[in-house]
């Protein structure tokens, strides 16, 4: 049983080596480890060689241990020195790590000329090893390698923190039970007449050392290891039915089994064991296709399904690949009813479908008209379905992760925006004041043109700098009739009539300056369109509702072309008004929406033009700056 765990711990070691340098292609940290696992079988192969009877060649081979741990040594340095942990000492620890190995190479060869090893022969006149009291050093020097190498992984242990961190502790776990296993072979050295029964299990070091290491790493490792630990719960079942069966079998009258050895009983189940393993996937294939015949689902057929249907960008490009791919595997043609809202959908009859639709938290499947379709045809359909909801999510969020970016851009283009023109409108005054200055000494009637001009010209850039800048309000309780009384007192009405309906209690939370400039842009719109009318009349009620503040301002002008009525009414640079620059309503709606209140158009009133304000009677909001308002908007 030691040969034949020596044996199969120097083919492991010699696999699991060739396995760590095809991965190091990826990640070179794997070679020291690889150089460790090909040590260890060159060390198991010498206690077979030795159990052989080739004393001198197996003390030789096994006196070669120091480069075990030097190996390790190399790969712990490499391992915990990588990733956010970069160690000014651990550099210089791996700079000298070729002395190490040349250190390695010297012991190992005094070892050899001084003969630190001699060989016994214990259980039937085999051969084990043992050190001399020359080989002591040789011993101490390979225990002094281990130790510094478990410390680098200590620190590392101590600095490094997630999947790092969990491996390092599992290795630590694992190398505390290769110690226990390996130094057993030091035991008949002292007359310990253990050895070689822990050795026994060493095989299981090296896996699972690799296991720790890899682990979170190499993710397709997880899929081997689980079915080993399956076979390993399997076996343990077996020794544990096989012993009842050993001690009930004689009660029971059983004794030709009774007599039976319990190795060959063993053996036995081991190879039934083999035996299952080996004719499970075509037994479940064939199993699977009497049951569901038609139905030939494997790994490819769902990684091609999942491939194309992650390629669609949109909810008709993704139905329409859904219903191809699986109309091509059952080969009859499937319909697809995405139902994205709560309405019902209409069936149709004598025609396969899938309907897929969104609740609260999820989204779901039903089948329909498969009542009569093979259990075949009906797996693979509840199959693609179940993939083809995961998709409807996945794209749910693709699209609405597009939809924030697109949001997001936009934004950024509006303050881009919204600053270039702040620079532009500050640039044109000098340049205005300048032609202001220079008309001084014109004639009067061209001075007055310009002097015209000019103001109209710094009323677009005041009103460009309201739109394009920050917008901060000073809120405080504001009476509304006498600010709009005192608006009216200073408007150039120039005869015109006029009537104020509002309230002395009428009060509101506001910012008075802000609130000023929404009804001085209003009430300069209608005096604008009203100044040529003989009958021209302005009319601005107010009343309270709810905790609200409706304010209506009517003038009996032109009616509003229904082509600028709703939104584009108040969006920047639309107007009919000649000489207005477009911003006044676009700042009166800004304004607006920042006391969070709502303003429209209304043409279903008495008067040819009304503009309804809704304004809340406490405000609640905070200052908002200019991106903040466009957020709110």
């Amino acid at each position: 049983m030691f040969e034949v765990a020596m044996l199969v711990n120097s083919v492991c070691g010699v696999l699991v080596a060739v396995w760590l340098l095809w991965r190091a292609r990826k990640q070179s940290d794997l070679q020291a480890l690889a150089g460790f696992a090909i040590m260890m079988a060159i060390w198991c192969f010498g206690h077979v060689v030795l159990f052989q009877g080739y004393e001198q060649i197996g003390i030789h081979i096994i006196l070669a241990n120091p480069l075990m741990p030097t190996f390790f040594l190399h790969f712990a340095i490499r391992f915990v020195n990588s990733g956010s942990v970069k160690e000014p000492m651990l550099e210089r620890l791996y700079q000298v790590v070729p002395w190490f190995y040349l250190t390695s190479f010297v012991v190992v060869l005094q070892s050899w000329w001084i003969g630190a090893g001699d060989a016994i022969s214990t259980l039937e006149t085999r051969s084990f090893f043992i050190f001399t009291e020359a080989g002591a050093w040789n011993l101490a020097y390979t225990v002094l390698i281990g130790i510094l190498a478990h410390g680098v992984l200590l620190f590392g242990w101590y600095r490094h923190s997630g999947n790092k961190k969990r491996s390092i502790l599992a290795m630590f776990g694992v190398g505390a039970w290769g110690l226990l296993l390996a130094t057993s072979f030091v035991f008949p050295s002292f007359g310990i007449s253990w050895f070689p029964y822990p050795m026994l299990l060493l095989p299981t070091y090296l896996l699972l050392l690799v296991y720790a290491v890899v682990r979170y790493q190499i993710l397709s490792v997880n899929a081997f290891a689980n079915r080993a630990l399956l076979w390993v719960a399997m076996m343990l079942v077996i020794l544990c039915v096989i012993a009842v069966i050993s001690v009930v079998s004689g009660r029971l009258g059983l004794q030709a089994l009774a007599n039976v050895p319990g190795w060959q009983l063993w053996l036995y189940s081991l190879l039934i064991l083999v035996v299952a393993a080996v004719i499970y996937q075509p037994l479940s294939r064939l199993v699977s296709r009497l049951i569901y015949p038609g139905a030939s689902l494997n790994e490819a057929v769902l990684d091609t399904w999942s491939t194309q249907l992650k390629e669609a960008h949109d909810w008709p490009q993704l139905t329409t690949i859904g219903e191809r791919l699986l109309s091509l595997q059952i080969r009859r043609s499937v319909a697809i009813q995405l139902q994205r809202t709560a309405y019902p959908m209409k069936e149709q009859d004598d025609v396969l479908a899938i309907r897929v639709s969104r609740s609260e938290s999820d989204w779901h499947f039903v089948l329909i008209g498969w009542e009569d379709a093979s259990p075949g045809m009906r797996l693979t359909a509840e199959v693609f379905a179940s993939l083809f909801s995961t998709s409807c999510g996945l794209l749910e969020r693709s699209l609405a992760l597009a939809v924030a970016e697109r949001k997001r851009m936009d934004e950024q283009h509006l303050v881009e925006l919204g600053s270039l023109s702040a620079a532009m409108a500050h640039e044109l005054r000098n340049p205005l004041n300048i032609i202001s200055m220079a008309a001084y000494d014109a004639p009067a009637e061209t001075r007055q043109h310009i002097q015209t001009q000019l103001k109209r010209a710094d009323r677009l850039v005041s009103d460009m700098l309201v739109y394009s800048g920050g917008l901060t309000l000073q809120v405080v309780v504001t009476p509304l009739r006498s600010l709009i009384a005192s608006i009216l007192a200073q408007a150039q009405l120039e005869g015109m009539a006029f009537e104020l309906d509002i309230d002395e209690a009428i009060e509101l939370d506001a910012d008075p300056q802000r609130l000023q400039q929404v009804f001085i842009n209003l009430i300069d719109n209608a005096v604008s369109f009203l100044r040529n009318m003989p009958e021209g009349k302005l009319s601005i009620e107010a009343k309270e509702e709810d905790q609200q503040i409706v304010i209506q301002v009517h003038n009996n002008g032109p009616a509003i072309d229904p082509s600028l009525q709703g939104e584009a009414l108040f969006q920047p640079f639309v107007t009919k008004r000649a000489g207005g620059s477009g911003l006044g309503l676009a700042i009166v709606r800004r304004i607006v929406d920042a006391h969070g209140g709502k303003i429209r158009h209304r043409s279903d009133s008495a008067w040819p033009v009304t503009f309804e304000l809704i304004l809340p009677r406490h405000f609640s909001g905070v200052a908002i700056s200019n991106r903040e308002f466009h957020d709110t908007k």
